[in-house]
């Protein structure tokens, strides 16, 4: 009925971008490329465009990944792989370096598939914006600029926002939420788009962090802060007894652990509680290639051939010395002793130490390093092939204010260009 009622509208004039972040920036550009003639305006309640995307990767932004297959691409994201498909299939991978690329920001593909400007500077991403708005009469950039409310009025929308000149009130014939989630506090994303969707009818899913560090209780953990595994797993049940696991880098820190695999497990419970009262406990294997068997034939070949030699100095080869000698405490195993001295029963307890993973406990996700927000607006409620609203008609999703969140490696930037690019498209089209 609402799909209907849009092919009936005259061509809408004034578009209300509401979020100056990936997805908005992404929906203003497609707009003025594809040749959009009505009005834009980006509200943005920073004083600059963008600044999320410029503090992403450590300030290098890691624009998207080197992954185009769209299988594979779809597994990176715990909430909203399969609705992204028609998104990454418009504007996936490929195309958004291409575009990047075209627009004079050259990029390069590291080992591990993330793609970065070359300059490694994310400020260049964002430079790219600002020249073609800054080039194109008909879009208003609104900074320090703050939505107040979004209502629809008759068949336009009334957008109440407050600048330095007070509080005003405008009409636009399209709306479209990019306001992200309510990760990064500091850089514009506090949520403010839930309560927008929720006016206009939508529904908004359990919200949670993602791609956050944990606080952990063994002191020894912590005691060991700066040591990273290149290859670790962490594994887990969650409370309905569905198995979370996630492989990658993993860092021991004062706090805890941290680090890519810590990062991808976290989005596997973005929705567990944890906390002091009910810890999670979490596995971790420092080597995700190795299992118990393959530890233990490690050991046995090690202790043979070595066995004059401690067992620390043997353990070190695969280790950081710390890391040994703070694993043979935990497993009851005297530092000193000698390999040819090993019992049978103490090689079996390292190897499942290694191979089995050692035992943790998670009290805490640690507060203020949410880089994404998991859960928002009901994905059953918004056409995956326009990002228009099913139940508004004039309104558009894209970016994370939608319940699709991704791994780390540039999966998100990539969600939020692509459904920003299918939104603007979208609007276009529908004249």
């Amino acid at each position: 009925m609402v799909d209907a009622m849009c092919k009936k509208r005259k061509k809408s004039k004034k578009v209300a971008i509401i979020g100056g972040g990936a997805a908005g920036m992404m929906c203003a550009a497609t707009l003025i490329e594809k040749g959009f003639s009505g009005d834009i305006a980006l509200f943005e309640r920073n004083a600059s465009l963008g600044a999320k995307v410029i503090i992403s990767g450590g300030g290098r932004c890691n624009v998207t990944t080197g992954i185009t297959s769209l299988d594979v691409l779809v597994t990176k994201y715990p909430r909203g792989g399969t609705f992204l498909r028609d998104a990454l299939k418009a504007f996936g991978p490929a195309k958004i370096r291409a575009w990047f690329e075209a627009h004079d920001v050259p990029l390069r593909e590291e080992d591990d598939r993330r793609v970065f400007p070359c300059s490694n500077n994310g400020k260049d991403i964002v430079r790219v914006f600002e020249k073609i708005f800054a080039t194109t009469p008909t879009i208003r950039c609104l900074c320090k600029t703050s939505v107040l409310s979004v209502e629809k009025s008759d068949n336009q929308f009334c957008i109440t926002y407050k600048d330095k000149n007070g509080t005003r009130h405008k009409l636009y014939d399209i709306v479209v939420l990019t306001t992200g989630g309510n990760a990064y506090a500091h850089t514009g994303s506090r949520g403010d788009g839930y309560a927008f969707a929720r006016a206009l009818g939508h529904t908004i899913t359990p919200l949670g962090p993602s791609l956050n560090s944990f606080l952990v209780r063994e002191a020894w953990i912590k005691e060991l802060s700066g040591t990273s595994f290149p290859h670790a797993r962490l594994y887990a049940r969650r409370a309905n007894g569905e198995k979370v696991d996630a492989t990658g880098p993993l860092l021991l820190t004062h706090f805890g652990i941290s680090g890519p695999a810590a990062f991808a497990f976290a989005a596997g419970v973005a929705h567990e509680k944890i906390d002091e009262s009910a810890p999670l406990h979490v596995r971790i294997c420092i080597d995700a290639t190795r299992d118990y068997h393959t530890w233990q034939k490690l050991l046995i070949d090690a202790c043979a051939a070595d066995g004059a030699h401690t067992i620390v100095h043997i353990l070190k080869r695969w280790m950081t010395t710390r890391f040994a000698y703070a694993m043979c405490r935990e497993c009851g195993i005297d530092v000193e002793k000698k390999c040819a001295e090993l019992s049978k029963k103490e090689r079996k307890i390292l190897a499942h130490f290694l191979g089995d993973g050692y035992s943790v406990r998670l009290y805490a996700k640690r507060p203020g390093d949410e880089f994404v927000t998991a859960g928002g607006v009901s994905l059953s409620e918004v056409s995956p092939k326009t990002c228009a609203s099913r139940i508004a008609c004039g309104v558009y999703f894209a970016g994370e204010i939608l319940d699709i969140d991704g791994v780390t490696g540039g999966f998100n930037l990539t969600a939020s260009w692509a459904t920003g690019y299918v939104a603007g498209r979208a609007i276009v089209r529908n004249k």
